[in-house]
């Protein structure tokens, strides 16, 4: 998620917050970082107090780019506000003051609403705060670059390429190993193990048991 307060202290409270909810968290303080790094989140927290750009009009070019939904919160905001917030584009909109559980309920709220945030943009796959490019066989997460070897970063493009699925051992088995002398599902543990570690966070890969894998996000696994 990305939260977008110029306000330092409540940026940081709201953030602090949030990451014990579970989520997990970026804070900028200017519109002009939020249209560069919304890419990145599943999710945009979008304050109204920015000191560079109307807020009403990086709601507008976030929603113009891509799926990522918008959150909006303003200071004791009109019926108005609102709407133009809405017509903006933004999914819901909160007013001041507000406490950090509502705020917390309506974010759940919103990304059940608009499901698994993965899209793909001339090849590049987007989940969360994952994002793969298959050309350049580059993976990031959070903006950081992660090192992977070959392997991992076909198991990891494979899983995030289908959000809503769950990929066999059989299936990565025949599609990144394809008869290389993989003999044993302890590979596959491995290589998961591995990518669950420098991603950051095991609960990026999730295991179905019985089954196979699948793509998760970051926070604590449930």
């Amino acid at each position: 998620m990305l939260i977008v307060q110029h306000a330092e202290e409540a940026g940081e409270t709201t953030a602090r917050f949030l990451r014990l909810h579970g989520f997990q968290v970026t804070l900028v303080r200017t519109g002009t970082e939020a249209i560069r790094r919304h890419r990145q989140a599943d999710l945009v927290l979008l304050a109204a107090d920015l000191p560079d750009l109307d807020p009403l009009a990086v709601c507008r070019a976030i929603r113009a780019s891509g799926r990522t939904p918008v959150v909006m919160t303003m200071d004791q905001g009109t019926e108005m506000d609102r709407v133009l917030a809405l017509q903006a584009g933004a999914a819901t909109s909160v007013s001041e003051p507000y406490g950090h559980w509502e705020l917390a309920a309506r974010i759940e709220a919103v990304l059940r609403r608009v499901g698994p945030s993965s899209e793909a943009t001339d090849g590049v796959t987007v989940h969360r705060t994952l994002r793969i490019d298959p050309r350049t066989r580059r993976a990031e997460v959070d903006g950081r670059v992660v090192g992977l070897t070959r392997k991992e970063f076909d198991v990891l493009h494979l899983l995030a390429s289908r959000p809503e699925e769950v990929v066999s051992r059989e299936e990565l088995m025949t599609r990144v190993w394809r008869g290389e002398g993989a003999t044993s599902s302890r590979t596959i543990d491995t290589h998961v193990s591995s990518l669950r570690t420098k991603l950051g966070a095991r609960s990026w890969i999730r295991t179905v048991r019985g089954v196979g894998f699948g793509i998760g996000g970051p926070g604590p696994e449930r």
